[in-house]
């Protein structure tokens, strides 16, 4: 894989290249250029990153670990309200020195390129069916209002009219307790 060897998301590794032991650390905020993620929800253009990256020579090439920081916003799957929350990922990759076997990550020009990293790893951590909160109920399916929480008075889900006659049974069993 061809990396350019420049942008926000580039790293020199010069000074460690070839250098098993040595190690680097990095903290980088960076405005994204455009949208990550699909779907409902997503971390949109503009949204700041921040990484904090070491960089480690080992004997094969350079690892990258480290951990993002970010925003994501949408909608809840349930109740289509819109959501705005962290995400926090980890991430770790050996970016593998050129010339042996075909790897997806390598060392170009003593520099390493982590936005293909970072991004499979923020995409991959977004909830594919997003809630505002755990027990969100959602709309109901008659008016397509919200439904909320207990707002004082109990909701009664409606009856399948096929169940109706046992509906009666168990509402006379009720009155004569």
């Amino acid at each position: 894989m061809k990396t350019r060897l420049n942008g926000p998301f580039v790293l020199s590794a010069h000074d460690i290249v070839r250098r098993p032991g040595e190690m680097r650390e990095h903290r980088l905020t960076i405005p994204l250029k455009e949208q990550w993620g699909e779907g409902l929800v997503a971390v949109e253009q503009g949204e700041e990153l921040v990484l904090d990256v070491r960089l480690e020579s080992v004997h094969e090439g350079i690892l990258a670990t480290g951990e993002v920081d970010s925003t994501y916003r949408g909608e809840c799957g349930r109740c289509l309200n819109p959501i705005d929350a962290p995400v926090e990922v980890e991430f770790q990759e050996l970016f593998a020195y050129p010339g042996g076997e075909a790897n997806d990550f390598e060392v170009q020009d003593d520099h390493v390129d982590l936005e293909t990293l970072v991004r499979d790893a923020v995409v991959l951590s977004l909830p594919f069916q997003p809630v505002c909160q755990p027990d969100c109920p959602g709309l109901d399916p008659e008016t397509g209002e919200r439904l909320t929480g207990s707002a004082g008075k109990e909701q009664v889900a409606p009856v399948d009219p096929r169940w109706a006659a046992l509906q009666q049974i168990t509402d006379h069993g009720n009155a004569a307790e």
